[in-house]
């Protein structure tokens, strides 16, 4: 397993220390949600990271190309979770999101019987980036609520909904770029 490909594999491993952290009793552990809320920053900042060492060091490969979007769809779905667990994010903006990631996961399953590995395009990266800035801000927001009020759940609910808008958008470039792989006889 090569460096890339190991660096992706942090941002898996993390993904359940961040949900056991963000789950815990904050009046017990008023540390937890903002431990949390480092473990989110670093595995995010490793999807970065990983892409850039595959790029430099000529390291892409296979299984990076497919456990790579895994992780960040784990990374994100998990976060999404959580928040919706504690009322700051709509079910319908997280219908949004799993049902593009279940359509997404179908062209790849399409795509890799027939020998093929669909890299992530433009609009599913910035999806990616969208979705994870709207989970900081969101969490960050929701630890300051009390000091910030009402106006505190609106910018969630906004910037959740942007990132769900580009969610949708890369969903529908994805379909269309790949409709040859649906066989609709």
């Amino acid at each position: 397993m090569n460096t890339a490909n190991k660096v992706t594999m942090i941002r898996v491993f993390l993904v359940p220390v961040f949900m056991v952290l963000f789950l815990m009793d904050s009046a017990a552990y008023p540390w937890a949600h903002w431990a949390a809320l480092g473990v989110f920053i670093l595995a995010s900042i490793t999807d970065a990271v990983d892409g850039h060492i595959a790029r430099k060091y000529n390291q892409t490969t296979t299984f990076g190309k497919f456990v790579d979007p895994l992780a960040d769809k784990v990374l994100t779905t998990a976060a999404f979770l959580i928040l919706m667990h504690y009322g700051r994010m709509n079910v319908w903006a997280l219908m949004a999101v799993i049902t593009r990631e279940f359509m997404v996961a179908g062209v790849r399953l399409l795509a890799a019987g027939e020998g093929n590995v669909i890299a992530a395009s433009i609009w599913g990266k910035l999806k990616t980036v969208t979705q994870m800035v709207a989970i900081i801000a969101a969490m960050m927001l929701f630890e300051l609520d009390g000091f910030l009020g009402t106006p505190a759940s609106i910018i969630s609910d906004i910037l959740i909904w942007i990132s769900v808008a580009f969610t949708i958008i890369s969903g529908i470039d994805y379909l269309v770029k790949n409709r040859h792989l649906i066989n609709l006889k």
